[in-house]
């Protein structure tokens, strides 16, 4: 064979090895998402130092409430919270387990499950639920929720009482529900 005829062809096939090569490595770079951070959040709904971000979910659903009389001032009436029914979805948009209540519960689609005892909540905005921050009671189970200690209610849309429907003496006793969307972010200890 002469070498006129196969230094081309080694070029090709040093080309082609050298551009397969470099679409695997591209293939195989999974790009990282941010580590979420509590810089921006009131220090009220702050996770303790020595703690980390162990699950990150989006929830959505709806927050029911129901017109019942208001408490220590007789003859008014008001929204009163009733509970959650949400989805839980994980970053990629994939469902991941659901959030219901009373009491409020976390549960991940593995059968982990558990509630928690409210610590604070701090204002996120006109027309939203406010931040919350909870100190998770023992899981349910094993899964992803066991050994988280903190869960944080952050980016919230929607969910307060409704503004646009009476609660009134004559209406005592419906319910109305509400959407919503928030970040809940899992913390566990280091």
């Amino acid at each position: 064979m002469s070498t006129t005829r196969t230094a081309p062809r080694l070029a090709a096939i040093a080309t082609a090895t050298t551009a397969a090569a470099l679409l695997t490595a591209c293939g195989s770079m999974r790009q990282q998402a941010p580590a979420f951070s509590q810089a921006s959040l009131p220090a009220s709904i702050q996770v303790p130092a020595g703690h980390k971000v162990a699950w990150e979910t989006v929830g959505s659903g709806d927050i029911t409430y129901e017109c019942r009389d208001k408490a220590g001032a007789a003859g008014q009436t008001e929204w009163v919270f009733v509970g959650p029914e949400a989805v839980l979805k994980n970053r990629a948009g994939k469902q991941v387990g659901r959030y219901y209540g009373p009491p409020a519960t976390w549960e991940a689609s593995d059968g982990s499950k558990l509630t928690a005892t409210q610590l604070a909540v701090a204002p996120s905005g006109p027309g939203n639920l406010p931040y919350q921050l909870v100190k998770a009671n023992p899981a349910m189970g094993s899964g992803d929720l066991v050994g988280v200690s903190y869960i944080q209610r952050v980016a919230l849309q929607g969910g307060v009482a409704p503004v646009d429907k009476p609660c009134t003496e004559a209406t005592k006793g419906q319910k109305t529900t509400v959407r919503y969307q928030a970040d809940y972010i899992f913390w566990k200890p280091m």
